[in-house]
């Protein structure tokens, strides 16, 4: 598949979570510093990564479903396979499926598949007469020829990995292992290197995030992590990508007075249900939850909080799905990601009672996302007429024309028209509603 004279392309595609993505752009790195140009989309490449995911019986599906593609599309490349669904589905079922190489999640999983990827890619450019690609070329990818310069505004850094909170209805235990976490030097590292390669806001990520450092000989908690990155690095913008309810301290909460960490935090809700919460083996109640949320909105002005909830599980009644519904309106997310109940081989929830009818799980899906929009479109419209810092990310083709799209400190997506702003920060005047967003004008502080 490679021609002599130009770079190699690998494509890197990526299916599932934020950790997901840190792991891609760890291996896109790799494959760059071996002499690939690295693109994030399906097309005809002389490489393939595909990272996928399991958390749920359709995201194993898509995973299937894209690593066929890529061996119909390509099918003398190089086709690599990670991230959550082989250690589910087995490596050889995985296999079977077109991928020439099945590795886990770890680093050294991730070494291997680049090694892979660049030792095939030599062997096939010593091939005579091989045919050359008639799509992508090297000069095309992200970067252009060189493919080191990123396109990307945001990156995303894994200073964890597994978990040993064993909740019901998750198989993310069995396929990212045990807890291990990255010590702060290494991510101060990444977030660094990030920032010298143009990037403006950093997300860091983990399986189970507020784990981080209690596997340390002298453990340690995610507010040591945080305030490590600030006092070492100079980056614009920080995440961290999600937590929960008993990660919520004052020390942690402290480190949102340093306006560059951006003011949104993810707590991971799945019921509003006491006697549901329980069933489901986590780790805070409703009451919990909520007390929590409030410490937050007390502590970080015009926060966004985001959650994930699961419709459905083992014995839901209408009663605990109510209970759901009633805390989500308390709290008042601004998004709620939504899920149906997903009935997960080797969890204890996939041999409970009381599994509730697909029926009902999606009647209550639907009425999760409804009112995901009412509380997102009014948590919108609080912020009209406010000033707030956007990070401008692309350009985007919209029904009235071309717009620049970005967002918030507190992650609200932004439109606006104008002259290119990719990259950089600015102030802007928030306006109605507008798409999955709002409108948005440029400003001073």
């Amino acid at each position: 598949m490679v021609r002599m004279g130009r770079r190699p392309v690998a494509a890197v595609l990526t299916l599932g979570c934020k950790l997901n993505l840190a792991d891609s752009e760890e291996i896109a790195r790799g494959l760059r510093e071996r002499g690939f140009d690295v693109v994030d989309r399906l097309c005809e490449a002389d490489a393939y990564v595909v990272n996928t995911c399991s958390v749920t019986h359709i995201a194993d599906r898509k995973s299937r479903g894209l690593i066929r593609s890529v061996r119909r599309m390509a099918p003398g490349a190089a086709v690599t396979v990670t991230g959550c669904h082989p250690q589910s589905a087995g490596f050889e079922a995985v296999r079977a499926l077109g991928a020439d190489l099945v590795v886990g999640t770890r680093d050294a999983d991730k070494a291997e598949l680049v090694e892979f990827l660049a030792t095939r890619t030599q062997e096939d450019r010593s091939k005579p007469g091989v045919a050359p690609l008639t799509g992508v070329r090297g000069s095309d990818a992200p970067g252009g020829p060189s493919g080191e310069a990123r396109m990307h505004t945001r990156a995303f850094i894994k200073a964890q990995e597994g978990c040993h909170d064993v909740c019901a209805f998750c198989i993310v235990p069995r396929t990212r292992g045990r807890e291990e976490s990255r010590g702060i030097e290494r991510v101060v590292a990444e977030v660094r290197r990030a920032v010298d390669e143009g990037v403006r806001e950093v997300v860091i990520t983990g399986t189970q995030l507020g784990a981080w450092g209690r596997d340390f000989e002298a453990p340690l908690k995610p507010h040591h992590l945080i305030a490590g990155v600030l006092e070492e690095t100079d980056v614009s913008r920080l995440r961290f990508s999600s937590l929960q309810p008993q990660d919520i301290s004052p020390e942690l909460l402290s480190l949102w007075s340093d306006p560059r960490v951006m003011p949104h935090f993810h707590l991971a809700l799945q019921s509003g249900s006491e006697r549901t919460l329980s069933r489901m083996r986590r780790r805070y109640t409703a009451g919990e939850f909520l007390r929590a949320a409030e410490r937050i909105r007390a502590a970080v002005p015009a926060v966004a909080i985001t959650t994930d909830v699961i419709a459905g599980f083992p014995g839901e009644t209408a009663e605990d799905f109510a209970e759901t519904l009633a805390l989500c309106e308390a709290v008042g997310f601004a998004r709620i990601h939504a899920f149906p109940y997903s009935q997960r081989m080797r969890t204890a929830a996939a041999g409970m009672p009381g599994q509730v009818a697909s029926d009902v799980r999606r009647e209550r899906m639907a009425r999760l996302l409804a009112l995901g929009e009412t509380l997102s479109r009014e948590f919108r419209g609080q912020l009209s007429g406010t000033v707030r810092p956007v990070l401008w990310e692309k350009e985007q083709q919209m029904a009235e024309g071309p717009r620049w799209f970005g967002h918030t400190d507190n992650y609200v997506g932004v439109y606006t028209k104008g002259a290119a702003f990719h990259n950089r920060i600015t102030p802007v005047r928030l306006g109605t509603l507008y798409d999955d967003g709002v409108s948005g004008a440029l400003a001073a502080w």
